[in-house]
Order: C-alpha cells, then structure tokens, then sequence
C-alpha cells in the first residue's frame, strides 16, 4: 500500500513538473499577443488545478474505502477475542 502512495504521489508530481515545462515552452515558442498567452496559460493551469483535485479526490476515496475495510476487520477481530474469552470463562 506504501508503493502503490508513493508511485501516486510521484505520478502527480511528474504532471505537474510535465505541465510547467510545457507551459515555459509554450511561452517561449509562442507566436501569440501577451494576453492569448496569459490567457492560455490561467486556462492550462485551472485545468491542471481541476485535473489535481479530481485525482486527490479519487485517491481520498480509496484511502476512506481502505479505512472502511479495517474498521470492519479489526471490529470482526475484537467480536472474536471477545467470544473467545467468553468461552473460556
């Protein structure tokens, strides 16, 4: 589960990086006015700003799925160690 966060995490840090380089590419080879390039650039960083959230939003998704699932187990656990002691006494 460890692996799985950070291969996550690093996937989201090389889109970002991948997006700066562009965006400082598109600037420099840009045959546009200031202000199409301006606005180019505010309308590629909220896409990569929505892009982000939905993936942090999927990912808050499986880690509360994940959390469900333990609640569940370590809940199963405690009802057999106390059905355990139960018959023991």
């Amino acid at each position: 589960m460890e692996a799985k966060k950070s291969n996550n995490i690093e996937m989201i840090a090389a889109f970002v990086a991948g997006a700066l380089v562009g965006g400082a590419l598109g600037i420099l080879f840009a045959p546009d006015k200031g202000s199409t390039t301006r606005n180019r650039i505010l309308t590629g960083a909220k896409d990569l700003t929505e892009d982000v959230r939905k993936k942090l939003k999927e990912e808050a998704e499986i880690l509360r799925a994940k959390a469900a699932e333990l609640e569940e187990l370590a809940e199963s656990k405690l009802e057999e160690i106390t059905e355990a002691i139960k018959s023991e006494v």
